[in-house]
């Protein structure tokens, strides 16, 4: 509100004009304070960082920052602000982003004094207790990853690989019944859409021993996936931009915007499943299982940590994997030269039916290839997961830097690292990881393996991710011939933290090459 226009509603108000004057002069100083403010902070900011390169706006405001946050492709805008300024860059007045694999090691080696930053707070998706993303006391991290790895590497699961197996076998016959171009039918088919129901029943199944079934019913379920669509956009702005993760943390906004079981759609069915799977772990008639949630228990969990644990999963391992699904077919499906080569290696390999086994994909060299390529040419996660400079500060190629810095990851700019992975890393092309060996190949593969973390903030889930992705495409281009729709359109994607994607369409046909059944 102006001055002019307080000074007319005082006049308004027909308070005497010693009033008027007194209001007017309190505006006054009042818009002057909050200037001064301003600029003493703003040139505070600057001075801070000022050895660390960016662009101007960023190094003073954080309007900058959330701006390209809202845009749906800050993974993009961190790549180019990588390559512009260097691999230690400014893009927040107390921010900087790095693409640089070496440091993005030590900050999350097992002993580095490096801890979460709060924009992990985002991630508690039960306001109540912490799972292990959103855990930032490095002590009771530590403790809750130990309870947790065992389940989510599938040590526990005797049933693991054949759990997946089914649900490969539910996307065969989806396809089959649905899908198949055939006899002049045109059914095309939206392979996002389909990777994400794959990634949804497989992680409830070995999580819950109780998947959700939305291969079969081949339909979003309670609107889940519009839902968590929805939400994404607030979560990633808390995560990237203090002002916002300050105010989103006051208790009022926290009991108004948290998740609960209420409704019939979206998260409130998610969350009932969660709690109801969770609570059949406990109290005297407590039902036992080898699936993830079973091994949680076993190793201590609270029921309280199970249920947040399992919203976790619902939310963003599923997300992560199904992006991964999506963007490796579709550079596979879409590479004619990829495509048949791949076909060929999968067509004269000795495999088991009516699914390949892992130990066998694992030895398919140009599945392997295409696998790895892919998570390095579309990283499934890319949100900038901050990470705090020790009190003391630190030292990065003669470079200090003041403690207390937040230092994110620049995920698109290091897997397209031209040094690393050569002059033509923005293009899809497996075959890199065949030509390169010795201390070139070795340096790429502890690169990719970032795509997953590292240290004590590797994701936990990677055994399960890889084991889906070994499967997933060989039985797809053993069994079925792909067209893209329109090869000029692409897909819609858009990045809030997770990456949102649609309109994958494919036209598919049976293979005539090879009896896959």
């Amino acid at each position: 509100m102006s001055i002019w226009a307080i000074e007319n509603a005082m006049e308004s108000l027909s308070l005497p004009t010693s009033w008027t004057a007194d209001w007017r002069t309190i505006a006054v100083v009042f818009l002057l304070i909050l200037t001064i403010t301003y600029i003493v902070q703003a040139v505070l900011s600057y001075r801070r960082l000022q050895a660390f390169k960016g662009p101007f706006w960023a190094s003073v405001s954080y309007a900058w920052l959330a701006k390209h946050t809202l845009s749906g492709r800050l993974h993009l805008i961190l790549g180019g602000i990588s390559r512009q300024y260097g691999s230690l860059a400014r893009i927040g007045p107390n921010f900087l982003v790095t693409d640089d694999p070496y440091l993005l090691r030590r900050m999350s080696a097992a002993r580095s004094p490096y801890v979460k930053g709060k924009s992990y707070d985002g991630t508690r998706l039960d306001p109540d207790t912490d799972n292990t993303l959103s855990e930032k006391d490095e002590i009771k991290h530590r403790a809750l990853r130990a309870k947790v790895a065992n389940g989510y590497a599938g040590k526990d699961n005797l049933y693991l690989e054949s759990s997946i197996d089914d649900h490969i076998m539910d996307i065969v016959h989806l396809i089959e019944e649905q899908y198949l171009s055939i006899r002049g039918a045109y059914r095309p088919m939206d392979w996002a859409r389909i990777a994400q129901y794959f990634a949804l029943d497989v992680l409830t199944d070995v999580a819950f021993s109780k998947s959700l079934g939305y291969l079969k019913s081949n339909a979003d379920i309670y609107d889940y996936i519009k839902t968590v669509r929805a939400r994404l956009p607030r979560i990633q702005m808390r995560a990237n931009i203090p002002f916002v993760s300050t105010l989103l943390a006051n208790s009022v906004l926290k009991k108004v915007l948290a998740l609960t079981t209420n409704g019939k759609s979206g998260m409130g069915p998610m969350m009932r499943v969660a709690k109801e799977v969770a609570a059949e772990r406990f109290g005297p008639d407590a039902t036992v299982r080898n699936d993830m949630l079973g091994s949680f228990v076993r190793h201590g969990l609270t029921k309280a940590q199970t249920q947040s644990e399992a919203l976790l999963q619902i939310v963003v391992g599923v997300d992560s994997t199904a992006t991964a699904v999506r963007c490796i077919f579709y550079h596979i499906a879409t590479n004619q030269r990829v495509y048949k080569t791949l076909q060929g290696e999968l067509d004269t390999a000795t495999l088991t039916r009516p699914v390949v086994r892992d130990s066998e994909a694992r030895n398919l060299p140009y599945l392997q290839a295409c696998i790895w390529e892919g998570l390095r040419h579309w990283p499934p996660i890319a949100a900038l997961m901050l990470k705090v400079v020790p009190a003391e500060g630190d030292t990065y190629n003669g470079q200090f830097i003041p403690g207390g810095t937040q230092i994110g990851y620049s995920g698109w700019a290091l897997h397209h690292n031209k040094t690393i992975y050569g002059e033509d890393a923005d293009v899809f092309r497996p075959e890199r990881w065949l030509a390169a060996s010795g201390e070139k190949l070795q340096t790429m593969n502890r690169t990719v393996e970032l795509v997953f973390g590292s240290g004590k903030y590797q994701c936990l889930g990677k055994t399960i991710a890889l084991l889906e992705l070994n499967k997933i495409f060989a039985e797809m281009f053993l069994r079925f011939d792909f067209a893209v729709v329109d090869p000029q359109k692409g897909f819609a994607s858009r990045f809030h933290g997770l990456f949102m994607q649609s309109d994958m369409n494919f036209v598919v046909y049976p293979r005539l090459s090879k009896d896959t059944a």
